[in-house]
């Protein structure tokens, strides 16, 4: 700046901060103008962005109140997505802060963990018991790994190890510290992983809190000054000098390359470490030294399975497991080691940074030879891959807890988006199908082998990505994986006999979910995407769909995800712009079967849709299809599903046409659907009977046949409305003596009180006795007495009545029967019956109802009892009766005066 800026710049300082800076720019403006002053005996200004010298390490400005501020708010804002960015960002800093080797880095991740540590959602969620959300679960687990980076520097002073130390148990020990399984406490430990080699139910209940910063605390005691591990992070071509001596530790391997011992999450923490710090080609060399370590162990265990496979095979199970996964592990291993090897594989170049429309591309390598190794063949990349596959393939027990179950999933998916990310040439496929082969051949020490332990983490999102990955370069040894992980065990009913590791084998797994595995939901649908991906890539191969068909059978145990299969093969079997694939369909045919067996005795809210979309795909795959599921109802559908649903879509008009059937096909078609209707008519009448006799209508021994079913039905398991709704479809199909008699059998069964004027059978009773009427004066005559015994509602009855003295019977005009065309007489039968009933009907709805009669009811019961009158009077005597009536009722209800009133005023 010049100086007209300068000047500008601290009028600006002095006006915006006039509080703070004014007493200091008036102390430094005085010592400038004086002569003698130290300011002005030296040259320049000191600049606080300068640096250290060369040899002092790197100590930047630090605002620490403003750090403290920024996570305070970031944490305030609670799990929405800006915040938890904000504060990645700032772990991102502290990263960059080691990477640089400043020392500010560890001072920064102190402010920040003190703050994590005073927010107040931490006490709360203690209190109630709950887990906190993901987010910030995912923010706790990097805050720990950030510090075993710090606490793992190799150059740290040892005061400063010993602070950092003293600060991480005092974290630690406070209650409100996050657990490392990621809940606190109030979860029982899952005490079904019990297993013979160490006993983890007594474990999990004695053993010491760990929270997320115990990691930290255990790496404070590991040092950097093993005289072998210097010599491999400090040179490429460390070798051992011959090949091992009998006696010698285990430091090399027979290559004579160089091995590291430890435990593997621990190594791999070291070459984290190792990489944040600024160590690139340290941590390169120690991450190869981690990977033949692997390579060893994995042909060590292959070569002990080699001896126990018979024994293991005719046992079926395994107690051998790993305790600690690598993936989902707190450390993060093999994300680690695949991160530090393809950062040196990876081509920076401004092109591939991002899209055009502001995506970022995914990033290129290129192979980078391993420096010292013998193998001319081998870059970091393959042994990215392969490390990858290693841990991915690893069989391990799956952890407790709902927070660890969810973590080795997301780790896993994690993993397998960047092994999506590499371009496979020659060289990675290659590492693929050694690796991949190597898994198959491990035994229970793979969790692609033969027999691995029941409670193992599944393998099918990384089948998947194998599948896909070998599919174009080796189809058979794609369809050998794909098919051996498609297993989920821990589903299977029981274990068997020899499953010495777990005390509950015989008990059933699937009702109960057993053991407690949260994340088995999206475990299933793994499993489902898995096997849609085989179905897909298997479309036109009969015999590798029918070996995926019986992997599914055999393996997946939800029916709803099997309907979600069947459905897939179906809409792939079924392009819209080319014929469909035969093969696939019945595949989908054979998937949607299973389904239905599956759901027939249990409740599915889906079931409609399942049993709609049978039929569909039937009709799809042809005719003999649908004969086949007809043939078959009885182990696929419910009475009421096959008649209302089955048979009545197959004999439409649109499955019809759409099967273009000659007529010899439609009739077999027909008969085989009419068969199912009397066959689940006789099974459940009352919900098919109907449905039978729609079916049965265009052949008469069928129809015949159906409605003696009906009849022989209706004195037992019939209600009213379903023999009503019969007898009205009878009346309709021109069947009317018929319809008349399920009416008459309808009437037997039902009983209509005195005060259910609105009982919705009212309109079937009065269509029944029309129906009568219209027959003539014999069937009333028959119904009446039914009528009078079933219905004890006045106003019912008397409607009855006035219906059927307003016009002559008979009119139905039946063949072979003379009508006199009079009107009946109520004084003689069967009108009199009917008379005499309804008159006692109102005397009885009038003494009950005056029993509970409020003022505000007097003028209905006025009214009441004027429709009453008109009914008394159709009798010869009636008025004489009704008056004898009204005078009963005055003498009873005597100190009912204002309504007593009324009915003389109305009725003398």
């Amino acid at each position: 700046m010049n100086r007209d800026q300068l000047q500008k710049l601290v009028q600006y300082l002095i006006t915006a901060h006039h509080t703070e800076v004014l007493p200091t720019a008036q102390k430094l403006a005085d010592e400038i103008l004086s002569s003698n002053s130290e300011i002005n005996q030296v040259h320049g200004a000191p600049d606080p962005t300068a640096g250290a010298s060369i040899d002092d390490d790197n100590c930047w400005h630090l605002d620490e109140d403003q750090v403290r501020e920024q996570v305070k708010q970031f944490l305030s804002q609670g799990g929405y997505y800006g915040s938890g960015k904000q504060l990645n960002s700032m772990f991102a800093k502290v990263r960059e802060m080691l990477r640089m080797r400043d020392s500010n880095g560890a001072r920064m991740l102190t402010l920040i963990t003190e703050q994590f540590m005073a927010d107040p959602r931490l006490s709360l969620w203690r209190q109630q018991g709950t887990g906190m959300t993901d987010k910030c679960r995912q923010l706790w687990d990097e805050l720990g790994a950030l510090w075993v980076c710090v606490v793992l520097n190799p150059h740290c002073k040892s005061e400063e190890k010993s602070s950092w130390l003293r600060q991480l148990k005092k974290w630690g020990d406070m209650d409100v510290c996050p657990l490392e399984d990621g809940n606190y406490g109030s979860e029982l430990p899952n005490i079904t992983n019990a297993l013979p080699q160490s006993n983890l139910a007594q474990d999990s209940l004695s053993r010491p809190r760990r929270t997320v910063f115990s990691r930290a605390v255990e790496a404070c005691d590991l040092h950097w000054q093993d005289s072998h591990l210097q010599r491999i992070i400090s040179s490429d071509f460390y070798m051992s000098p011959s090949y091992q001596r009998e006696g010698e530790s285990l430091l090399f391997n027979p290559q004579g390359l160089p091995l590291w011992l430890d435990h593997v999450p621990t190594a791999c923490a070291r070459v984290d470490a190792l990489r944040s710090h600024g160590y690139t080609r340290e941590a390169l060399r120690l991450a190869v030294a981690i990977i033949n370590t692997l390579r060893l162990q994995q042909q060590r265990q292959m070569d002990i399975y080699k001896h126990q496979k018979k024994e293991l095979l005719q046992r079926g199970v395994t107690s051998t497991t790993n305790l600690e996964g690598w993936v989902g592990h707190p450390l993060d291993p093999i994300g680690c080691l695949f991160l530090t090897l393809t950062e040196t594989c990876r081509v920076d170049d401004d092109s591939t940074m991002d899209t055009g429309d502001g995506d970022p591309r995914p990033p290129v390598y290129h192979h980078v030879p391993v420096w010292g190794s013998p193998d001319g063949g081998e870059s970091y990349l393959t042994l990215a891959l392969e490390v990858a596959l290693m841990g991915m393939g690893q069989q391990r027990i799956m952890p407790e807890g709902l927070y660890a179950q969810d973590k080795v999933c997301r780790n896993e998916e994690q993993i397998v988006s960047k092994l999506q990310e590499l371009e496979l040439d020659d060289l990675l496929v290659q590492t693929l199908r050694k690796q991949a082969i190597q898994l198959l051949e491990a035994g229970p020490f793979g969790g692609l082998g033969e027999v691995i332990h029941r409670e193992s983490v599944p393998m099918h999102t990384f089948a998947k990505y194998l599948f896909s990955a070998l599919l174009p370069h080796d189809a058979d040894l794609a369809y050998k994986v794909a098919l051996r992980a498609m297993r989920l065990p821990v589903l299977e009913s029981s274990a068997g006999s020899g499953d010495v590791g777990h005390p509950h084998h015989g008990i059933s797994i699937v009702p109960s979910r057993y053991p407690r595995w949260f994340t088995l939901g999206h475990l299933e649908s793994q499993q489902c995407e898995l096997a849609s991906t085989m179905l897909t890539a298997a479309k036109g191969d009969m015999l590798r769909l029918r070996t995926v068909l019986e992997a599914i059978q055999k393996n997946i145990h939800s029916s709803s995800l099997i309907f979600k299969l069947a459905q897939d093969a179906f809409k792939i079997a079924t392009p819209a712009d080319s014929p469909p694939d035969i093969t696939l369909l019945n595949v989908a045919l054979e998937l949607g079967l299973q389904v239905m067996r599956m759901t027939l005795s249990t409740l599915n809210w889906r079931r409609r849709e399942m049993v709609r979309w049978l039929v569909t795909c039937a009709t799809e795959v042809g005719l003999r299809a649908l004969v086949s599921i007809l043939q078959s109802w009885y182990t696929l559908f419910t009475p009421t599903e096959a008649t209302s649903i089955v048979a009545a879509t197959v004999m439409s008009h649109n499955t019809i046409l759409r099967l273009s059937l000659d007529y010899p096909q439609r009739e077999e078609l027909a008969g085989c659907a009419r068969t199912l209707a009397l066959q689940c008519a006789m099974k459940d009448p009352q919900n098919c009977a109907l449905s039978a006799l729609t079916l049965c209508e265009k052949d008469h021994i069928a129809f015949e046949t159906a409605y003696q079913i009906v009849i022989d039905a209706a004195s037992t398991g019939m209600t009213y409305s379903q023999l009503f709704t019969i007898a009205r479809y009878m009346e309709h199909r021109g069947y009317p003596l018929r319809s008349f008699k399920l009416a008459s059998l309808a009437m037997t069964h039902l009983n209509l009180a005195y005060n259910q004027d609105t009982h919705p059978a009212i309109n079937d009773v009065l269509w029944a006795c029309a129906l009568s009427h219209s027959l003539g004066k014999n069937e009333l005559a028959a119904i009446i007495p039914l009528v009078v015994k079933s219905v004890h509602c006045a106003t019912v009855l008397s409607d009855i009545l006035r219906r059927c003295t307003m016009t002559a019977p008979g009119l139905a005009g039946i063949p072979g029967r003379r009508n006199s065309g009079k009107l009946m007489s109520t004084d003689k039968a069967p009108l009199r019956q009917l008379l005499d009933a309804t008159i006692s009907a109102y005397i009885n709805t009038t003494h009950s109802r005056l029993t509970h009669i409020s003022p505000r009811h007097y003028g209905e019961f006025i009214e009441f009892l004027s429709k009453a009158r008109e009914t008394f009077l159709l009798a010869q005597d009636g008025h004489i009766q009704f008056a004898q009536f009204i005078d009963n009722l005055k003498q009873i209800y005597k100190g009912k005066k204002k309504l007593m009133m009324l009915v003389r005023e109305r009725f003398g």
